[in-house]
């Protein structure tokens, strides 16, 4: 490939941008599934430099990074768009935050779901089945015992680990 390309990787990562031998070389952009991007000057497939921005419109700088640290530990919705009102709490930058399916377990990429062992995507699409090691690591993630889990464990009963609810 030559010039301006686009290309889609296997992970639905889209790039824009020129290409050199079948490279990213020149400009380009990485478009990210989840709405994020990352601009780039290329040189035969490496970064020479870039700028990486999520999805809500904050930009990554690696030099002067204050966001969420030690001195302010806001969402940067929160700091785009004031704090919630007393009572109402904000747990992600997500506002309003995901609808998690009940019984299931938000895992970054999809939902979880424990009685079909299926990961499915944000908009409901299988995405992979869940093998032994991936189970563990949600329950260990969300503070669940793999021994009451493995003996009829429902979901429900841990919902104080659950976002939103």
């Amino acid at each position: 490939m030559e010039g301006d390309a686009e290309y889609i990787l296997p992970t639905e990562t889209k790039y824009i941008g020129e290409m050199k031998d079948g490279m990213f070389h020149g400009q380009g952009t990485l478009y990210f599934p989840n709405g994020s991007r990352f601009d780039a000057v290329w040189e035969k497939g490496l970064v020479v430099k870039g700028t990486y921005t999520f999805s809500d419109g904050l930009q990554y700088d690696a030099e002067n990074w204050h966001y969420c640290d030690s001195y302010d530990r806001r969402f940067y919705t929160e700091i785009c768009h004031g704090l919630k009102p007393a009572g109402i709490s904000q747990l992600t930058n997500m506002d309003p935050p995901r609808k998690i399916p009940p019984g299931c377990y938000d895992c970054g990429d999809g939902f979880y779901n424990p009685n079909t062992r299926i990961v499915k995507d944000y908009n409901y699409r299988f995405l992979r089945n869940a093998e032994r090691n991936s189970q563990l690591e949600i329950q260990k993630c969300w503070g669940v015992d793999p021994k009451v889990w493995g003996e009829g464990f429902q979901p429900e009963e841990q919902h104080r680990y659950r976002p939103g609810k």
